[in-house]
């Protein structure tokens, strides 16, 4: 007979290998063709039978509910195998995902590394080219002064010359205006001397001085 005792233990885990199924050696079929012989004050055979086949039912029910659960169990095992692999699978996407974004952060803090000294070395060379342009534009801001001044100094004596020269020349003429003012007050009038003859340019100078 079957002896529950003897069933091998199977362990609670469902993904775990479990023990191979005891071979049942009894089946309901069995049970419905068992004839058993008669014995003195044994039991109604009628009764016996009928028992043997309502336990026949419900065994070959439980064995069908058993085959059942197997096949529940074996799509249980393989969508757990599935979500499994999806959950390795997304796994190894978010290791992956993390190592890129660290190298893709790295690289971005080198670059900005990069672009923030580039920057500094041309703001550096610009504020260079900067104070030296400065540096030239005083120079020639001074040179300029200079040039004015010189100028200013070139017009001031060249306008002074002038002046002075002016001046000369207003002095020479009020000087030749005064003697020729000079010249008409000291000649003779020709009513006066009819009879005199007309002397010469120079001597009429040499006796008017």
């Amino acid at each position: 007979m079957f002896d529950p005792s003897q069933q091998p233990h199977r362990t609670d885990d469902p993904v775990a290998p479990q023990p191979p199924e005891r071979m049942m050696r009894i089946t309901p079929m069995d049970m419905r063709q068992q004839r058993f012989k008669s014995a003195m004050r044994g039991y109604d055979r009628t009764e016996v039978v009928a028992f043997l086949t309502e336990a026949a039912d419900d065994y070959e029910q439980a064995m069908r509910e058993i085959d059942r659960l197997r096949g529940d169990l074996a799509r249980m095992e393989a969508l757990l195998s599935e979500h499994r692999l999806r959950e390795n699978n997304l796994r190894d996407t978010l290791l992956t995902a993390q190592k890129v974004t660290g190298e893709l952060k790295e690289n971005a803090q080198t670059e900005a590394k990069l672009i923030v000294r580039e920057a500094q070395g041309r703001a550096d060379m610009l504020l260079q080219k900067a104070q030296l342009r400065l540096e030239e534009i005083d120079h020639d801001i001074n040179e300029l002064k200079l040039r004015r001044r010189d100028t200013e100094g070139s017009l001031e004596a060249a306008i002074q010359a002038l002046y002075r020269a002016l001046e000369f020349i207003r002095d020479q003429e009020q000087t030749r205006t005064a003697s020729d003012d000079k010249l008409l007050l000291h000649r003779p009038r020709q009513a006066d001397q009819p009879s005199a003859a007309p002397k010469p340019l120079l001597e009429e100078r040499k006796a008017s001085s």
